[in-house]
Order: structure tokens, then sequence, then C-alpha cells
């Protein structure tokens, strides 16, 4: 009886001691829980801000440049044919194309302007780190389309979302030359995934090029592309390769002389290496 009573007491005793270590383990791990939450919650207070400036901030302007001035063989005026069916004369039409640099906001971007159009009326191209190239085109009696995408193989393809009618637009820039370039529209069927053609249109450079590549040729001093105007400043001569550029170089030709030397400093050094 006795040894039963000392068995009961003692199995009571280690059930006890058992639940009240459970206990404390709960309060300590919730202790320690309550302190990981207070912590990450401080913690996200000072990286939520960096974090959404990041998002938020305007890419910086080099970069963007640097990044579109991949652009620039397009840079200039062009003399356009569209045409629905490659090859046939049947709904095609006439029209022109201009590509300029634009330095008037905080980063730069590339202007597409297009006269007697059918497909676009004025676009707008841009750059960033996430998104890469972005293009926002008008186009007549229709809603502003927006376009994103980067180059593959020579081309800069660009690719809107779907819209209400789940449609797709794409459209696929392809310099192939100097005085050639080639802008393909395309579209999906409404919830389709293949593209097929609407239009393409093809450009022949308006007037002749000053120089021709590989012998004599002038650089934009704006951007390092083919330049074909030219400019002055303290009695030296310079060129731009359009009216965005003309515009930078007036607002601040001492910066930009001083930049462009800067470039040609850097590439004579990288060959004498």
């Amino acid at each position: 009886m006795l040894f039963r009573t000392m068995k009961s007491n003692n199995s009571n005793l280690y059930e006890n001691c058992i639940s009240h270590m459970k206990m404390n383990q709960i309060k300590f791990a919730g202790k320690i829980h309550k302190h990981c939450w207070k912590s990450l919650c401080v913690l996200s207070m000072f990286l939520l801000p960096i974090v959404l400036a990041e998002e938020t901030s305007p890419p910086n302007s080099q970069v963007v440049k640097e990044a579109l001035e991949k652009l620039n063989p397009l840079i200039g005026e062009w003399r356009g044919t569209g045409q629905v069916r490659r090859g046939s004369t049947r709904g095609a039409w006439r029209q022109t194309g201009e590509f300029v640099w634009d330095f008037t906001e905080k980063v730069p971007a590339i202007k597409y302007l297009v006269k007697d159009g059918k497909l676009a009326e004025e676009g707008q191209l841009t750059w960033n780190p996430k998104d890469k190239y972005q293009l926002e085109l008008t186009v007549e009696n229709e809603e502003p389309r927006s376009y994103r995408g980067d180059w593959d193989s020579g081309k800069l393809v660009l690719m809107t979302n779907e819209d209400e009618n789940k449609v797709q637009q794409r459209i696929t820039i392809t310099p192939l030359n100097e005085k050639r370039s080639l802008v393909l529209h395309e579209k999906t069927s409404p919830g389709g995934s293949a593209f097929f053609r609407v239009a393409e249109v093809g450009y022949t450079r308006a007037g002749t090029r000053l120089a021709l590549p590989g012998g004599g040729q002038r650089d934009c001093v704006v951007t390092g592309g083919t330049a074909q105007t030219a400019v002055k400043h303290d009695g030296e001569t310079y060129y731009v390769c359009c009216s965005g550029c003309k515009q930078a170089f007036d607002d601040d030709p001492e910066g930009i002389i001083a930049d462009f030397k800067a470039k040609i400093k850097e590439r004579l050094d990288s060959i004498k290496k």
C-alpha cells in the first residue's frame, strides 16, 4: 500500500514536472516568437522605404542613354512603304517616320514620329532595368498601347499585355543597315498565342548620309551615332544626328563637348592597350 502510494505520488510529481516544463517552454518560445516578430517589424520599417525608393526612383540617366544608344542606327528621317502582304501593293500605303532623341525629361528617351501612317501616330521609347525597353504608342482612334521587350538576334521585339479582348500586339523593329530598316506589326487572335502579320513598314533613309560607315564617319557629339547636322561652338564645328541632340547641344554645349572628348580619349586609350 505504501509502495503504491509512493509510486502514485512520484508519478504525479513527474507529470507535474513535465507539465511545468512544457508550460515554461511554450512561454519561452512565445517570448522568442514575440521578440523575433518585433525585430522583423523594426527591420521592415528600415528596409521598406529603401525597397520602395529603388522601385519608384528613376533609373540613372547615363545608363538609360547607353541602353538607348543601341537604336542610334535608326535616328533620323525615313521614307516608308506599308504592306499588308509582303510583295503586294494591295492595301499598301506611303508614310514617313522619324526617330529623334528627347532630352527634355530627367531621363532620355527616343521619340518615334509618324506622318500619314495607318498603324501608329507617335511613340516614345524608354528603358529601365526591370522592364527593359518600353514603347508607348499612340494609334489613331484607339487607346494608347504600352509595349515591353528587349533585343533578340539583332531585332527589338516589343509586346503588349492582353487587352480586354485577350488580344496581344507585337512590334518588331529591325535595323538592317544605315539606309534600311523594318517595323513589323503583329497581333494574336482573341485568346490565341500565335502572332500573325498585320502589316510591315519598310523604311529607306530620307536623303543621303554625310558619311558612310567605315570611312571618315562623323559621330554625333551627344550620343555617338552617325551624325548629319553641323553645329558650332567657340569657332569649332561638331555634328549631331537629330533635332533632339541639337537641342541638347544648344542647352549645354560645353558639358556635351567635355563628355564627348572624354569618350574619345577613353576609346583611344583602349586601342593603345
